[in-house]
């Protein structure tokens, strides 16, 4: 796989004899790692990964309304998984776009809710506000103070926005200021601006 440069990501074979570490894979020792991942997991096993990203991810939770099959929803994923989100949240539909997560999700620990209640239930159980991000009558702009420190930034769904249920749901509204002629970005953009205001505040970088 190469980027725009004509520059290949990943390592090929590992040179023989492999190094004795139960994170590696074998397989992956064999053939190679061209996978999307930093050097520091070259070669590891996903179940590794998982376990070493469990000890460094940060103390907020992402969540999105999946009504109609959203098809930003791997972006979000994506985002939540590149910037350290302790949990991705699908409320709704069950199905959703991994294709666009490009197999981050593996990374991640994402969970199912029927509807904004199950939600609620985990926020409440995990002891952690809710907050929707929306262009809505009484929000607050994004940067206007910090976000919670624990938190589920609680996205809705493309076009329509967050649903009633979830607007009643969430302890506070932000919203991304625009400054351009159209009302709103899409969601996985909004995602990502959303994710770097919450670490602005309370992110230190775990080191990679």
């Amino acid at each position: 796989m190469a980027d725009n440069a004509g520059r290949t990501h990943g390592v090929g074979p590992h040179a023989r004899p492999w190094p004795e570490d139960p994170r590696l894979d074998p397989e992956l020792l064999e053939s190679g790692d061209t996978r999307n991942v930093v050097d520091r997991y070259r070669y590891w096993s996903v179940e590794a990964i998982v376990a070493d990203l469990d000890t460094r991810r940060f103390g907020y939770h992402v969540a999105i309304e999946n009504l109609r099959h959203d098809l930003n929803i791997g972006t979000v994923v994506r985002n939540a998984n590149a910037f350290g989100a302790a949990a991705v949240h699908i409320v709704g539909r069950r199905q959703w776009n991994r294709r666009g997560a490009m197999v981050t999700d593996r990374y991640l620990h994402v969970h199912h809710h029927p509807d904004v209640g199950s939600l609620v239930a985990t926020a409440v159980g995990l002891d952690l506000a809710v907050v929707g991000i929306d262009v809505v009558d009484g929000s607050v702009p994004i940067d206007a103070r910090p976000l919670p420190l624990g938190c589920i930034l609680l996205f809705g769904q493309e076009g329509s926005g967050l649903s009633p249920e979830a607007l009643e749901a969430c302890a506070e509204v932000r919203h991304i200021p625009m400054y351009g002629s159209t009302r709103s970005v899409n969601v996985g953009v909004a995602s990502g601006i959303a994710m770097t205001a919450w670490l602005r505040h309370h992110g230190e970088s775990p080191g990679v």
